[in-house]
């Protein structure tokens, strides 16, 4: 949770701004605070405006947005050297962190006009090295579908179902666990499911896909399930929506039962292989 009564005001108006008028999603908005936080306290430190010596311990609570009227883009790259060179962050962080200080001064000039200029106007975002994704073979995918099929657990169709929704459908863990069985149309095979920026989208089901999800619906606890999740699809032994660690803990569990990788595979990896072997997937009956 974002504890807001740490932030100055125009910061937690800007965090309005992206929940009520973009629509992002609370762990976006999350995203967005940990990163100008910490960018703020860093222009607190480089002004000199803090005795505090750990950055990250500075408050910023009643920072004036006159601080911002000296920002130069010169400062922001000073800041993005300053995570490389203490944190040793990767391309792809400084990016996001980049991004996240170019939208939100764009909001206080553009929308807001707290500001006259806009210090992130020419920022760029540093260039990210493009890697070739890391996916499971059709051969690694059908062995990892047998054993987590043929294991004795009590969850078996449960977790039979989860892996090859992954396999399949290319679905992110947030919208796994979000699945709500009424949200299933199993006539016209589809559901949909809410993705990346809290928008809703549409995922096909193979027949496949469909009978592994009516095989746990066979089996799914009815009675005392708790009131919150009555609606959910996937649930835990406590009776619950079932969590986003627990379903990275059931993915790293049958990759090892099927002698895989678990380090070098992911929730996140079987995504990618999803996109790529989808047609030979889909050939293939489990």
């Amino acid at each position: 949770m974002i504890d807001r009564k740490e932030n100055p005001s125009f910061l937690n108006s800007f965090l309005d701004y992206l929940t009520v008028i973009l629509n992002k999603s609370p762990n976006t908005v999350k995203e967005y605070n940990y990163d100008l936080a910490h960018f703020l306290k860093y222009l607190m430190h480089y002004y000199e405006l803090s005795n505090e010596e750990d950055i990250k311990s500075i408050n910023i609570k009643e920072m004036s947005i006159d601080v911002l009227k000296r920002v130069t883009l010169d400062d922001i790259h000073s800041f993005l050297f300053y995570l490389t060179n203490t944190f040793h962050s990767k391309a792809a962080t400084r990016a996001r962190k980049a991004a996240s200080i170019r939208v939100f001064f764009n909001y206080l000039t553009q929308k807001e006009k707290l500001l006259e200029v806009n210090p992130a106007q020419g920022l760029e975002t540093p260039k990210i090295d493009k890697r070739l994704p890391k996916y499971l073979s059709l051969e690694e995918s059908q062995k990892l579908l047998e054993v987590t099929k043929s294991q004795s657990d009590e969850n078996k169709e449960r977790d039979f179902a989860i892996i090859i929704l992954f396999l399949n459908c290319g679905m992110r863990l947030s919208e796994l666990v979000g699945i709500n069985i009424k949200d299933i149309n199993f006539s016209d095979g589809k559901m949909n499911v809410i993705g990346k920026g809290n928008k809703e989208r549409t995922i096909y089901l193979n027949e496949y896909c469909i009978s592994a999800i009516k095989d746990y619906l066979a089996v799914r606890p009815h009675d005392g399930v708790k009131y919150t999740s009555k609606d959910a699809l996937f649930l835990s032994k406590r009776k619950e929506r079932i969590s986003n660690r627990m379903v990275q803990e059931i993915v790293k569990r049958e990759l090892g039962r099927a002698g895989l990788d678990m380090n070098k595979y992911s929730v996140h990896k079987l995504r990618h292989t999803a996109a790529t072997l989808m047609y030979q997937i889909r050939k293939s009956r489990y």
